[in-house]
């Protein structure tokens, strides 16, 4: 169970990039090819003609007597399919050719690739070091098939090869000091895994003339190891308990991170992937196959298939057998499974029976609870590592007095003026074309850490139907600050995130002061 959760995402990982939006050969991005976790030849990244050959991974486990972990190494082996026109008068009866097309079906020369799982020797967790290395050997292969037209009349033949992969696998396993662990029940041990590519250069084949096309061939495209603990226990290397913090710190990754997966509060496998995740990463149930864009929402790239003329589509088929079952999915997609893409709407009070109308803003999100009374409000201890926290789902959030106007019809509320409203920051009174530096403290964007210490100026004070306040800003040195005020395009901040830089702001434009924000919780959020 655990594993083949686990499994679902690593194939996710394993084809991420593989062929792209809009999966034609005409697409540049489609023709500079491969993915993530490509391993290599050796001397490739050197010459600048392919990735490092090295990549490695490092975890902790807490071990029984009879502890061992299973590995499973995967990747993708590049297979060149060369479209074979037939033709009496050539030698073989048979010559190459870019694309070949019979009625309405198409076929191109193009590169695919073939999916390997390896499983490699067992590593045992009980000697004080044990380490051993395994080799990986993978051969060259060569597929025929025939293709024929509508009238069953043979018009031509794909030849399918692929080249010799070869890599070593190191595996290090290493009882770390008791006084290291914290003195933790069981042994803890340091598991390094090191997977090296040392395929040999390959013969020059099909009119290859460049070295980073001999060296893609000889590449493992998507690597990434899968990791299963027999009396064993992996230990999160991203929320590691207090006792082992030093001991994650202290591992090493290169190209792999390790982190937990399977069925969330097991600890007994463990995805090592070129792409970085958090612990038990899932595939959305509403999803109805792979795109190979998992940065891309499925509902867009969806649409966006369908958008497609129908020679586009034809175009598409013709790259690979996996992009033909992408447009032939979003095509046949029936009305409520692109309805279940949209998203969902989940209850909050499903299953809480809470009656309280306790101060939804008294909560503090980090510790748990803060000035409220817990017989006013369910506990769940239910869940790991709850501690007691109060549940907040069956908590009504507080009111905003919009005076009887619709909250979603902000025309009819007279007494919501952005543009003139205020708000008191650090005694100040903020609005329209204040100045301020920005200090941002929720994390709510990654992009805010750029603004930090920038100079703005306030477009507007906006409070929302929670009664929250807002304030919209645009970066002072900005030279596109007019387009975007002009679009309407401003960055947003808590007033606690903002310090005023004029005491007297420009306020000609009287209005209503709107209600400042509780700063001493949202500070903490």
């Amino acid at each position: 169970m655990s594993m083949g959760r686990a499994r679902t995402v690593a194939d996710a990982v394993l084809y991420e990039g593989y062929l792209l939006y809009p999966y034609r050969a005409t697409s540049s991005k489609n023709q500079s090819r491969w993915q993530w976790g490509v391993l290599g030849p050796p001397g490739a990244a050197a010459a600048g003609a392919g990735e490092e050959s090295t990549m490695s991974t490092q975890c902790l486990l807490r071990s029984g007597v009879e502890g061992r972990v299973s590995v499973r190494l995967r990747f993708l082996q590049l297979q060149t399919r060369c479209v074979e026109h037939g033709d009496p008068g050539h030698p073989a009866g048979y010559r190459p050719v870019s694309e070949l097309r019979a009625g309405e079906r198409t076929w191109l020369s193009w590169d695919e690739a073939v999916a390997h799982e390896v499983e490699l020797q067992p590593c045992r967790l009980t000697g004080s070091h044990e380490s051993f290395s395994v080799p990986v050997h993978i051969s060259r292969g060569e597929d025929i098939e025939e293709l024929s037209d509508s009238d069953g009349r043979t018009v031509g033949r794909l030849v399918r090869r692929r080249c010799t992969l070869d890599a070593v696998v190191q595996m290090t396993a290493t009882r770390i000091d008791e006084a290291a662990g914290g003195g933790t029940a069981g042994e803890l041990v340091r598991l390094e895994v090191v997977v090296d590519n040392i395929a040999a250069e390959q013969e020059q084949e099909g009119g290859e003339t460049t070295a980073k096309e001999r060296a893609v061939r000889s590449s493992f495209i998507g690597t990434h190891l899968l990791l299963e603990a027999d009396d064993a226990e992996f230990v999160s290397l991203l929320e590691p308990p207090d006792e082992l913090q030093q001991a994650a710190a202290e591992c090493r990754q290169q190209r792999l991170w390790p982190v937990l997966a399977g069925e969330a509060g097991r600890y007994d496998v463990v995805l090592a992937s070129p792409i970085i995740l958090y612990d038990y990463p899932e595939v959305a149930e509403q999803s109805t196959g792979a795109l190979f864009d998992s940065t891309e929402i499925d509902e867009i790239l969806t649409l966006r298939v369908m958008t497609l003329t129908d020679e586009e589509k034809t175009a598409a088929r013709a790259t690979d057998p996996r992009a033909a079952e992408i447009i032939d999915r979003c095509d046949a997609m029936a009305p409520e499974s692109m309805q279940a893409l949209h998203g969902i709407l989940r209850d909050p009070h499903a299953g809480v029976d809470a009656t309280s109308s306790t101060d939804f803003g008294s909560l503090d999100p980090v510790a748990g609870t803060s000035d409220i009374n817990l017989r006013d409000v369910p506990v769940f201890t239910d869940l790991p590592d709850s501690q007691g926290a109060a549940d907040i789902r069956g908590v009504d959030p507080p009111s905003f007095d919009t005076g009887g106007a619709a909250w979603w019809d902000p025309a009819t509320d007279a007494s919501v003026q952005p543009e003139h409203d205020t708000v008191l920051v650090d005694g100040v009174t903020v609005g329209r074309d204040s100045i301020v530096r920005i200090h941002p403290l929720r994390r709510a964007d990654a992009q805010d850490l750029f603004f930090a210490g920038q100079t703005a100026r306030v477009t507007a004070v906006l409070s929302d139907v929670d009664g929250q306040v807002h304030v919209a800003v645009v970066l002072v040195d900005d030279p596109a600050a007019d387009m975007h005020e002009w679009y309407g395009r401003y960055l947003y901040f808590a007033p606690e995130e903002l310090e005023p830089l004029d005491a007297q702001p420009n306020l000609a434009r009287s209005g209503t002061t709107a209600a400042p924000s509780d700063t001493r919780e949202e500070s903490r959020s």
